[in-house]
């Protein structure tokens, strides 16, 4: 039987900066903050969905973190976006700089290609 071949990830990433009301509290609250208006939010609103957050502030004065999105469809990643900007994250907490969006070795997908860009060491 041949295997069905599924739509890969949609990958963002997600350049943010932060602002002065997320400065302005301590990290107790802003955890606090984080965990009680923003992750609710996201689990409500869509499903799979997955993330990793990257600080980035002793690099780069545009940027201070990077948060990382895979999401298994346009779809939830439409949803994950519409969900974040009903929260105080979306401009109060966090300038969002950028948004990059792709899915992992498309160019290979698309012309039947072996991944040239993937290395491992």
């Amino acid at each position: 039987m041949p295997v069905e071949e599924t739509a890969p990830p949609v990958t963002a990433f997600m350049l943010i900066k932060t602002l002065p009301e997320w400065l302005a509290m301590t990290p107790h609250e802003r955890m606090d903050a984080f965990a009680t208006q923003v992750v609710p939010a996201i689990r409500a609103r869509t499903t799979g969905v997955r993330s990793r957050f990257y600080d980035t502030e002793f690099y780069s004065t545009r940027v201070t973190d990077v948060w990382v999105w895979e999401a298994d469809d346009h779809a939830a990643y439409q949803l994950l976006i519409d969900a974040l900007r009903e929260t105080p994250f979306w401009d109060r907490y966090f300038e969002v700089v950028d948004l990059l969006v792709g899915s992992e070795n498309g160019y290979a997908r698309t012309y039947g290609f072996d991944p040239l860009a993937t290395i491992t060491t």
